[in-house]
């Protein structure tokens, strides 16, 4: 498992913070149909858990394209914090414990990538679900906020696969 550092929490805060600007309706138009433009964010949100979930503890292809993205954004954000406003490279800025993903759960990444490439596609504008997987692998194992909701996504994915794979 390759773990983030304060680099590639940063980048990972900078695809959502970009998100959330473009997004943003203003104050007068979520007001008026607050559904309609939260539902906007619905795919960025739904691929930042698919990215999220490709870093707890996936190993094989997707393990692998998940770290090098990890591993790269880690890079351009230490170097942006040390160039740029004159920081220290490769903190971590990990959980010390994570969640794993049970077999069923693998087998549901691999479900979700499948679904994932799908959607990617078929979408005329891929580039938010692919920011969203981005900021997901980012900020998937990350110390904060981000990180500790990967636990219940973690968890969640385990029981949702778990079942289906018990159904079928």
């Amino acid at each position: 498992m390759n773990y983030v550092t304060f680099g590639g929490v940063t980048v990972g805060l900078c695809i959502l913070g970009y998100q959330l600007m473009t997004w943003w309706p203003g104050r007068k138009q979520l007001m008026k149909d607050p559904l309609k433009h939260a539902s906007r964010l619905l795919p960025f949100l739904a691929s930042w858990c698919y990215g999220c979930l490709t870093t707890l503890g996936v190993a094989g292809l997707i393990g692998t394209a998940s770290s090098a993205v990890l591993g790269l954004s880690n890079w351009l954000g230490d170097a942006a914090l040390v160039w740029g406003v004159g920081g220290q490279r490769g903190q971590l800025a990990a959980r010390e414990t994570f969640v794993p993903l049970s077999g069923p759960g693998l087998g549901l990444v691999l479900i979700l990538t499948a679904v994932f490439v799908a959607a990617v596609a078929k979408a005329g504008d891929s580039g938010v679900l692919k920011r969203g997987a981005w900021c997901g692998i980012c900020l998937g194992t990350s110390a904060g906020v981000a990180g500790f909701a990967a636990v219940p996504l973690a968890q969640a994915a385990n029981v949702v696969a778990g079942h289906v794979y018990e159904a079928v």
